[in-house]
């Protein structure tokens, strides 16, 4: 795959889509080889292969650092938890994940309660949908919980007086991921991977037809 072409459009079009239950890569591929990008379209071309190769080792690597940054505001690190969890809702696949364990869990207590959280259904013309599927948690659009998560967390933020804070500790973050991504060598595991998912993206679109 030639990452050169991919826009970042497409980078993030593929972040919110692909599954991130993946577990993170382990510590010694992560930080195994180290080069220094000989052009810009080798850097741009990195770049993009890394964050998605390495995309939940970098989301817990800020997580990490967001954390440390809270130690002191038991108040702030919740608002942070919240804010993750908005942005988690993003991706498709954790959205489907996370509705799944909570509707199993509540079936558990309440099977009543767990049939209404189940998302509706979606008409079906031709053997294909008749629009594009909305992604539901618990039997709601996903905006609901994102708006309702970021608008506590935005509130917690104030109330705790992190913003500064969060805003440092964010840039940090987000700094130590482009470092990592710029200079961290793609090897075959991540050549391997991408071509994977491409034939999932394939297969997929072929057995919607």
């Amino acid at each position: 795959m030639d990452w050169g072409n991919v826009t970042a459009e497409d980078l993030i079009e593929a972040l919110r889509e692909v599954d991130w239950s993946s577990p993170p890569r382990p510590p010694s591929e992560f930080f195994s080889r180290f080069t220094v990008p000989r052009s810009y379209s080798k850097w741009n071309s990195r770049l993009k292969c890394n964050l998605y190769y390495y995309r939940t080792n970098y989301f817990i690597m800020i997580t990490v650092i967001l954390g440390l940054g809270f130690l002191r505001r038991p108040l702030a690190i919740v608002a942070a938890l919240l804010t993750a969890l908005s942005i988690a809702f993003l991706n498709d696949s954790f959205a489907g994940t996370f509705s799944e364990k909570i509707t199993r869990t509540v079936r558990q207590f309440s099977p009543h309660l767990a049939a209404k959280m189940r998302p509706p259904l979606t008409p079906v013309i031709r053997g294909r949908p008749s629009a594009k599927r909305t992604i539901h948690i618990c039997g709601r659009p996903r905006w609901v919980f994102v708006l309702v998560f970021s608008t506590v967390s935005f509130i917690l933020w104030f109330v705790s007086c992190g913003l500064l804070t969060l805003l440092w500790a964010f840039a940090i973050g987000l700094l130590a991921t482009v470092l990592h991504a710029s200079f961290r060598t793609p090897n075959l595991k991540a050549r391997l991977n991408t071509f994977r998912e491409e034939f999932r993206a394939v297969w997929r679109n072929y057995s919607e037809l």
